[in-house]
């Protein structure tokens, strides 16, 4: 016989889920609308960024012309007015002039800049809007703890999403380096006669040269943004599943408790039951099946045109009403097709159906009969 050695091992080891199961029910409603109130959202940072981009290196390439002759405006303002300092007659000047002049220089020039700024934050606005709808949060903004927890920052750093990130940041170089190798190659010949232009059209080339470049790398950004978007929507989608558990804790909580909400029901009906055993003494008559059903029937004018519903019951309760009606004297009346008719179809306090008004009365009848011989 060999020797085998036991090892003992915890089942535990092999679970992918913690307590609750594993996660395979599609998010509630609540849970991604508390999501979204954290800021947890499917939005892709690239397709944002290539929106940006083409929307910059295309009003480059509209407004560069003009662009350009407003900077040299600008620098043939700031030349003059620089050659006026220097001409002044003690060789010294004033602070506050030259810095007037600057804050001129730099205001013409943000104004130049400004459809670019402009373009970048309209574009940039409207592709989150799209991505993830208009809904402003600052939770994100607040300061978490576990943020600043050393051991659970180091688990991010090498978490599977660092590596997606890293391996999208490795294709995005290696596309903009392919880019602009085959751009820059083909412009080889022009590039080679920039030094025979004059400055301004040797600008203008290499000016086109690069919004050129821009606008297929942020056309090739474009294509990597869609697949990380449609990535980041699947991604959110699978973190957001819950487990059976949780639904059922979710719905638990939204909904109450199953059996605190039952031990209500219970005690309502109860409470139903005792209210409607006190009327039973009330009744002019107790219609039975004779021991499955038992109706109490009162015709009272003023309250309705027509005999009408004080209690109803089947078995134990019909038992229930029976003795309640012969403790107060009730006539008990045994008719087995009445009694089903007005269990089934006559709701408690509503009047009886015209169809059964002649059989009603014919009993009632006889009953105030015996009342009067009485």
């Amino acid at each position: 016989m060999e020797d085998f050695m036991l090892l003992r091992y915890d089942l535990q080891w092999f679970a992918k889920e913690g307590p609750g199961g594993e996660k395979t029910e599609p998010a509630t409603e609540k849970k991604l609308s508390d999501a979204r109130k954290e800021g947890q959202v499917a939005k892709s940072k690239e397709i944002s960024t290539a929106v940006g981009l083409f929307a910059l290196f295309l009003v480059l390439k509209i407004w560069a012309g003009t662009m350009g002759r407003q900077f040299i405006e600008t620098f043939h303002f700031v030349y003059s007015q620089i050659s006026d300092f220097i001409r002044q007659p003690d060789g010294f000047v004033p602070v506050r002039d030259f810095c007037n002049l600057i804050n001129t220089a730099l205001l013409r020039i943000l104004l130049i800049l400004l459809p670019l700024l402009a373009v970048g934050l309209v574009a940039g606005f409207l592709i989150e809007v799209v991505q993830v709808q208009w809904k402003p949060t600052t939770k994100p903004l607040k300061p978490k703890a576990s943020k600043l927890n050393p051991v659970k920052g180091f688990k991010r750093f090498f978490s599977k999403e660092k590596l997606v990130d890293l391996l999208k940041a490795v294709i995005k170089l290696t596309m903009i380096g392919y880019v602009a190798y085959t751009t820059l190659v083909d412009q080889i010949p022009t590039l080679f006669l920039l030094y025979d232009m004059k400055l301004i059209s040797a600008i203008q080339t290499f000016g086109n040269i690069i919004i050129n470049l821009g606008l297929k790398i942020s056309a090739f950004f474009a294509i990597i943004g869609l697949a990380d978007y449609a990535y980041q929507k699947w991604k959110f989608k699978e973190d957001m599943k819950m487990t059976k558990q949780e639904v059922k804790d979710e719905w638990k909580n939204a909904e109450g408790d199953p059996q605190i909400k039952s031990k209500q029901r219970r005690r309502m009906q109860e409470a139903s039951r005792r209210r409607m055993m006190s009327s039973v003494p009330q009744a002019d008559v107790v219609i039975t099946n004779p021991t499955h059903f038992a109706v109490a029937l009162k015709y009272d004018p003023e309250v309705f045109d027509a005999p009408y519903v004080l209690a109803k019951g089947e078995d134990f309760l019909a038992l229930r009403i029976r003795e309640e009606a012969y403790s107060h004297d009730v006539e008990v009346v045994e008719n087995k097709p009445l009694a089903r008719m007005l269990y089934y179809n006559v709701e408690l306090g509503a009047m009886i159906p015209p169809e059964l008004y002649s059989t009603v009365a014919e009993i009632l009848a006889v009953i105030y009969n015996k009342r009067n011989l009485a």
